[in-house]
């Protein structure tokens, strides 16, 4: 792909998806929820950001349409795996 903006927005999908991982961490989730819920906010920001230029961006190519639906199943399994320190519901 030789768009900019698209590698901008995945660069910083891909630094929020990270922070939101460190956040859900142990240590980080006893310290304060909010942090991980602003850090989910800001990682699905990001990710919405990065779709909806990809609708009119003149130059998406196959792989990098690929690229989005793996982020977007990484982030659906992560938000489904219970919190570090909470215990699995029954």
């Amino acid at each position: 792909m030789d768009c900019s903006i698209c590698k901008g927005l995945e660069s910083a999908l891909e630094s929020r998806l990270s922070k939101y991982i460190e956040a859900r961490s142990g240590a980080y989730y006893r310290v304060s929820t909010q942090l991980a819920a602003q850090t989910n906010v800001d990682m699905e920001r990001a990710k919405s950001a990065l779709q909806e230029h990809r609708l009119v961006c003149v130059s998406p190519d196959k792989e990098s349409l690929e690229q989005i639906a793996d982020y977007e199943r990484l982030i659906e399994y992560l938000q489904k795996r219970p919190l570090a320190g909470k215990p699995l519901e029954r």
